[in-house]
């Protein structure tokens, strides 16, 4: 057995099942790391990963039961931006460090916000299907309703690093950014040309709505019906963070009854969406099936970080994105950066 066993539940990833460990062992060569498959039943996986001294989490949730039978394990860490698939909460408890990856695909995630924007905003798929649909004359008169884009608002909902990513693009395009995030300095926004803004006076000012909160319980279902009506009738709602984030039932009423326009969602609240949910028969509509973060660079990126940081506690050392940082100073983890790291799953 290898002086640093890793478990991770068999056959599990964020992408596409299998292919092996090859790019998470690239940083764990030379240091007697092993990485060891374990069955995705809970008490199966208990019984492999008892001992483990470090857990990569895919494909099931590492739950409170989970991380209450671990008697040796140093370090959890995730392939994701998100961490809503382990319970930090009981992970804190146990002096368990918790880690994700939440600088590795922020330009394709803010690509990919910017798409929807521009892809609701100018009604592209609308014009698409007049064009395969013989309705050529048509195409023009539409969009002679729609406004300019140049100068007008897009309110962020959180200012994390995709949504600042998504700032920059959406200054070039020259729309005015206005951001509501409470526990990021204005002094931040203001250096980045947004102005900070209380959420009520973000959902009435914007012409665009973009969610980038977290999965957090605390953020579950933080837009509801009552955010969408004091949007403008013709704003346009955009989410490529996580969809409990919003009261599914109020964004349909909303779209349904016309208090907003349009919506561009790359995530839905329940994924992959029930065959009967209307949000899939409405035109005012685009989406996208949680695809935001892919590009050719994805998987490999992504497993390369997580050997990263899983490398480092196998030598005794703090992993660089801990979303539970209070709980380092109690570990027999070193301090080794030479300065301060920005952490946490919205840094």
């Amino acid at each position: 057995m290898a002086k640093f066993t890793i478990v991770t539940p068999a056959g599990a990833s964020f992408t596409t099942a299998g292919g092996g460990y090859a790019y998470e062992m690239e940083a764990l060569s030379g240091l007697d790391a092993e990485i060891v498959e374990a069955p995705t039943d809970t008490a199966g996986f208990i019984a492999a990963a008892r001992e483990a001294d470090a857990i990569y989490g895919k494909g099931i949730p590492i739950t409170a039961e989970i991380i209450g039978a671990l008697t040796r394990c140093k370090v959890i860490s995730l392939g994701s931006v998100g961490v809503d698939s382990v319970d930090v909460k009981a992970a804190t408890a146990a002096g368990i460090p918790v880690t994700n990856i939440p600088d590795t695909f922020i330009e394709e995630v803010a690509d990919h916000a910017l798409t929807l924007l521009l892809a609701t905003f100018r009604r592209v798929i609308e014009q698409d299907r007049m064009v395969r649909e013989g309705r050529w004359a048509e195409g023009r008169p539409a969009l002679l309703q729609v406004p300019r884009l140049w100068g007008q608002t897009l309110g962020l909902i959180s200012f994390g690093r995709v949504a600042r990513a998504v700032t920059r693009r959406a200054k070039g395009f020259g729309l005015n950014v206005i951001a509501y995030d409470p526990f990021v300095e204005e002094s931040v926004m203001h250096e980045a040309g947004v102005t900070p803004v209380t959420l009520d006076e973000l959902l009435s000012r914007s012409d665009f709505v973009s969610m980038h909160a977290p999965a957090r319980p605390e953020c579950t279902h933080m837009l509801r019906a009552e955010h969408f009506r004091a949007m403008k009738r013709s704003a346009i709602f955009l989410n490529t963070g996580r969809g409990p984030t919003v009261d599914e039932s109020g964004l349909i009423q909303a779209l349904q009854e016309g208090w907003i326009a349009y919506a561009g969602l790359d995530v839905l609240e329940v994924e992959p969406p029930s065959h009967n949910n209307p949000i899939l028969r409405m035109e005012n509509v685009i989406l996208s099936a949680h695809t935001a973060s892919a590009s050719a660079r994805f998987d490999e990126a992504r497993k390369r970080r997580v050997g990263a940081e899983l490398a480092l506690v196998a030598q005794g050392k703090w992993p660089m994105s801990v979303v539970n940082p209070a709980v380092l100073q109690s570990t027999t983890l070193k301090r080794w950066q030479p300065v301060a790291i920005g952490r946490g799953p919205n840094s």
